[in-house]
């Protein structure tokens, strides 16, 4: 996902957004076979909990804090992400041959899909008209630095407002990180 700390928020969000959508593409493709299927889904999983997590430390807030209706709109966002956190936490331990895998992977894809499409459409150029050129970029370089620490598996049941997202997330990111590589699984 996005890297670069010369970014904006608008291109950071939007840059993981597309990075989403190709791994998306892959796994909408016929044929692809089960294993390549976990670990894409694995992956995406890992990048979406990553970019969920830095933009409810950081984005939201933002927009809670200069947009007249900011408070619905991050409420909003923040309902969509624990929906997704749902389906990619039912599909974190099931394997690719599972009945349920394929249409869970559907729901989870035209789940984000819809998220994508709300803020892209609405929040990000609200944010966009409402912070200065320097504001994005300090949000743009929160959101990489919160993604470098954050989980890389669903909590459903963690806190998604700071503070306490904050002083938990990093803690849980560290544990994820350890699994991860304890267990093999490549995100």
């Amino acid at each position: 996902m996005a890297t670069t700390s010369e970014q904006d928020l608008i291109g950071v969000i939007t840059q993981d957004h597309r990075e989403v959508e190709r791994v998306f593409a892959e796994l909408e493709r016929p044929g692809v076979d089960p294993q390549r299927r976990k670990e894409l889904v694995d992956h995406v999983i890992a990048e979406l909990v990553r970019h969920s997590v830095a933009e409810e430390q950081h984005m939201y807030p933002a927009a809670r804090r200069v947009l007249d209706n900011g408070d619905e709109l991050a409420d909003h966002e923040i309902e969509e992400h624990a929906e997704a956190e749902r389906l990619m936490k039912r599909l974190e331990g099931m394997a690719a041959t599972d009945p349920e895998f394929d249409g869970l992977v559907r729901d989870l894809i035209g789940s984000i899909r819809h998220h994508v499409e709300d803020e892209e459409k609405d929040l990000l150029p609200k944010l966009r008209a409402a912070c200065s050129e320097r504001e994005l970029r300090e949000l743009g370089e929160k959101i990489v630095a919160a993604k470098r620490i954050a989980p890389t598996r669903p909590h459903p049941a963690a806190p998604d407002t700071p503070p306490a997202n904050r002083l938990l997330d990093p803690g849980a990111g560290l544990v994820d990180r350890l699994r991860d590589m304890l267990t093999g699984r490549k995100v």
